[in-house]
Formats: structure tokens, C-alpha cells, sequence
């Protein structure tokens, strides 16, 4: 099994991480410096104010981390877990720095320690991307679905990708 790390986070996305960080935060000590004593207000602010750490927690926890690449399987390293994909039907993969410009996100995180989730673009169509850095993008098209991910030696990556399957080009 080969390891890859993912690309290094680019400025844009430590700014918007730190941005939602800072902002979530102070909505969490807002909430809880406004929270009622008694009755369901009180029920309602507690809720409001758990809710920013658990959006922090949760996109945390969904951060990609790298990926792990047999024969057969993609493994998207997450903090606490795999995302696993089957390679069948793999007909091509390359390396695209401008893959997923101009692509609108129809569900998923857009850049809260990560870009990932289901988006679409006119050149790829809709896809599921796993990526820090943009600049390093790998484009796998599969049979009837397309995967953006990122990892750190996208050349590498592709590079390996082609001799472990031939059938790819």
C-alpha cells in the first residue's frame, strides 16, 4: 500500500479556517455570556451556544489528512477515519492545478480545514472532491463518477496510479 499525504494547506485555506475558527468562537462566548437562567430559553441558548463547537469539531473531524493507495482501493485518511473508494472501473487519471476552478459546491465543506464533498464544473461534471491545496489537484474518472483529490506529489501520485493499473491512462 502506498501513502501520500495530503497537499500543504495554501494561504487561502488557513485564512478561512482561522476565519470561521475566530467567528465561530465568538458567536459560542456571545451565546453562552447571553444564556437565559431558567425555561426554555435557557434550553434554546444552550443549544445555540454548543452549536459552534460542534461545527468546529465536526469539520475537524472530517479534515483530509492523506491517502492510502492499493490495487484496488482509495483511502482518503480522515482524523479518526477512512473514507474508502473502489477503484473498479478506473479509466483515467491525471494532474489538473485548474480541475476544480469555476466549480459550484452542491454539498459539502468549502473550506473549513478541507474542500470536500459533492461539486460540480462544466469540464468535469458533478465529482466528489477531497482537497487541501487546489494547485495539487488529481482528477480520477471512474466508471459513471469523477473523484478530485490532493495529494501532496499529485505527479507521483499519477505516476503510480498508471503502473499499478495499466488499463488507466
Amino acid at each position: 500500500m502506498a501513502h501520500f499525504p495530503a497537499a500543504p494547506w495554501p494561504k487561502a485555506l488557513k485564512v478561512s479556517s482561522g476565519v470561521a475558527t475566530v467567528l465561530l468562537a465568538g458567536v459560542e462566548f456571545a451565546a453562552t455570556k447571553t444564556i437565559p437562567l431558567y425555561g426554555l430559553a435557557h434550553l434554546v441558548g444552550t443549544l445555540v451556544a454548543w452549536l459552534p463547537p460542534a461545527l468546529l469539531a465536526g469539520a475537524g473531524l472530517f479534515a483530509v489528512m492523506g491517502y492510502d493507495l492499493d490495487a484496488s482501493t482509495l483511502r482518503v485518511r480522515r482524523l479518526l477515519w477512512s473514507t474508502v473508494i473502489p477503484l473498479e472501473g478506473l479509466t483515467r487519471v491525471w494532474h489538473d492545478p485548474q480541475a476544480i476552478r469555476h466549480s459550484i459546491k452542491i454539498f459539502g465543506n468549502g473550506g473549513m480545514f478541507a474542500f470536500t464533498g459533492l461539486y460540480r464544473s462544466k469540464t468535469l461534471g458533478r465529482y466528489r472532491l477531497f482537497a487541501t491545496d487546489p494547485a495539487s489537484a488529481v482528477v480520477l474518472q471512474l466508471a459513471g463518477r469523477t473523484l478530485v483529490i490532493t495529494p501532496s506529489s499529485p505527479h507521483a501520485f499519477v505516476q503510480l496510479m498508471s503502473r499499478a493499473l495499466p488499463g488507466a491512462r
